[in-house]
């Protein structure tokens, strides 16, 4: 998770303010609701360092811990049980705030009360299932130790002090120590803040009037405003409601007045017994207002989303598509009318298969198909369009599902962009790495891409011929008349084969003198009467700038292509014969054994 700063609270709280703040909040609580002797039955203190750790910076939790406890300590002494459970309590008060702040800052990635139940329901997980069921029987052993209240009843209240305590206040602290107020005030409108005054207002009389004027119990009264309150204002209102209620029925029931007083029980458990209903209350209310804060944001996001992608669609050179799941289109951007030459109102609830050439029909439905069943990744495929404005050509169509909440393809959105002047400079591109740039000739890897594919056909019965060809004595032209004529001897060589071949036939520069021919369709026999009639065209000298005349002749090894070997062989078994040309007297052609 990511840490987050410290917070701006904690860092204008000096030790000496959190740990006073600590001790009016415990020393209230002790002097409030030890009816029994023992343990308190409200407890908020530990709500308030929750509230600190789990909005702030860990190298901050020290000064925030070691204050807390001695402020622990000092009123337990004081007013609790005593100096012999100062340190043991203040152990447990600051362990039970560590617990819970520990395991929300590692399961969660922000702060509580973001518009999310999850972070919540955590947070209720970690005080109520962890920290309260163990610091409990710690606080326990103390209090049957020191009291003569039993273990069993110190657990009880323990827990139910401190769990309903920090389930009602830490949230509450935490948006206060986050600045939500602020924020709140200030994003909302001012219809708004009078419509949560009234509310806010409508549910303090409705609570006053249960636990002050009701001749009846009436708890269930204040629930209703209480979900109205949720829905309308958000998890501020909500938080206020519970304040309200805190502070109305609280004081109600200590001055022994309100519904809870037909329990014939003592104070103490009456006080369990609102503080549960506070809680009650507040999961009621919280929980709801924090989905509502949540779909709220993401309407606000969907909103500014749609906003940039209809922007962005509308202003595009591009071509925008909404297809549904069978292939029809919802919705066309005005660029089709410049891009495809259709207006997009004609378009809507066409087959966006129909703007593709039958040729490259089936590749645009795979792309579409595919970007449904793996709805995370883009897909792209290149097609001609069927009619195209302009010089279109070629159009690449870039694909991505659209899901729904439980991530199922409803649709898919498509760009469709002009390929034209990019297919044509790779084909450009292709062509130029395909030519020998002295030459003409093939370059080598062309050639032997050819080759490949005459190796196919010949497995398939077809006869052709790999005739591989070396200039005699090159070098001593080079060496005679430089480099400058010995490439002009390479192109002339080249111009006086080429026109001796036929349109099927390939020519292609192996590297430095040495030249390879595929003769397509074409016995030994037949290539080698082929070979004799290029020796012929070079009967006559090639001309140099220099105007002298250099005679060129050349020694070739000829095989007939065999669709049962590979092209390495080939390759060997021509090279074979070349070689054997050359110790025969050179200007010659020898067969491959």
């Amino acid at each position: 998770m990511s840490r987050p700063a410290s917070h701006p609270v904690l860092n204008l709280l000096t030790p000496l303010a959190i740990g006073g703040i600590y001790f009016v909040a415990a020393t209230f609580a002790l002097l409030l609701s030890r009816f029994e002797g023992g343990l308190a039955f409200i407890w908020g203190a530990n709500a308030f360092l929750m509230a600190l750790l789990v909005t702030s910076a860990k190298r901050t939790w020290p000064r925030a811990i070691i204050a807390c406890a001695v402020a622990s300590a000092l009123s337990t002494s004081l007013f609790g049980m005593g100096v012999a459970a100062a340190i043991p309590m203040a152990i447990i008060n600051v362990a039970e705030s560590l617990i819970v702040a520990l395991i929300c800052r590692h399961y969660l990635d922000e702060g509580l009360l973001t518009g999310s139940v999850r972070p919540l329901v955590t947070f209720i997980l970690a005080l109520c299932g962890v920290a309260d069921v163990v610091t409990g029987l710690a606080a326990a052993s103390v209090a049957s130790w020191l009291t003569p209240v039993t273990f069993g009843a110190s657990w009880l209240q323990w827990y139910t002090g401190h769990a309903l305590g920090g389930l009602t206040c830490t949230p509450i602290l935490i948006m206060l120590m986050r600045g939500e107020p602020r924020r709140w005030l200030r994003e909302t409108s001012r219809a708004e803040k009078v419509e949560a005054v009234l509310l806010l207002a409508l549910f303090m009389l409705t609570t006053v009037h249960v636990f002050y004027w009701a001749r009846y119990p009436m708890l269930f009264a204040p629930l209703l405003p209480l979900v109205l309150i949720a829905f309308r204002v958000g998890h501020m209102g909500a938080a206020a409601s519970i304040v309200i209620m805190a502070v109305i029925g609280g004081t109600a029931t200590l001055q022994g007045v309100g519904p809870l007083m037909i329990i014939p029980a003592s104070t103490g458990e009456r006080v369990q017994a609102f503080q549960f209903y506070l809680a009650l209350s507040f999961l009621l209310s919280m929980p709801v207002a924090a989905e509502l804060n949540g779909r709220r944001r993401l309407f606000r996001m969907l909103q500014d989303s749609e906003a940039r992608y209809r922007t962005m669609a509308e202003h595009s050179g591009d071509v925008v598509l909404n297809i549904g799941v069978d292939g029809i289109i919802h919705y066309a951007s005005p660029s089709a009318t410049e891009q495809i030459g259709c207006a997009p109102e004609l378009l809507v609830g066409q087959n966006a298969a129909n703007l593709v050439d039958p040729v490259d029909r089936a590749q645009a439905v795979a792309a579409h198909r595919r970007a449904l069943i793996h709805p995370g990744q883009v897909h792209k495929v290149e097609f001609r369009p069927l009619v195209a404005a302009g010089d279109l050509d070629w159009c690449e169509m870039v694909s991505r599902a659209v899901v729904d909440e439980r991530g199922v393809p409803i649709g898919v959105i498509s760009t469709i962009r002009d390929m034209s002047r990019h297919k044509a400079r790779h084909q450009a591109l292709q062509q130029v790495a395909s030519r020998d740039s002295l030459t003409g000739a093939d370059s080598r890897r062309a050639f032997l891409e050819k080759l490949d594919a005459e190796m196919l056909r010949a497995r398939g019965g077809a006869q052709s011929s790999l005739l591989l060809i070396d200039i005699d004595h090159f070098k001593a032209v080079n060496d005679m008349h430089g480099h400058g004529a010995g490439d002009r001897v390479l192109t002339g060589f080249v111009e006086r084969l080429r026109p001796g071949l036929r349109g099927i036939d390939s020519i292609g520069r192996l590297g430095g003198e040495e030249f390879a021919i595929l003769l397509t369709d074409s016995d030994i026999d037949r290539a080698s009467m082929v070979c004799e009639r290029l020796r012929a065209r070079l009967a006559d000298p090639i001309q140099i700038d220099t105007g002298e005349a250099i005679a060129v002749t050349f020694s070739a090894g000829l095989v007939e292509l065999d669709g049962a070997a590979t092209r390495s062989a080939m390759l060997e078994a021509a090279d074979q014969a070349l070689y054997r040309a050359k110790h025969s007297g050179r200007n010659c052609l020898r067969l491959a054994a």
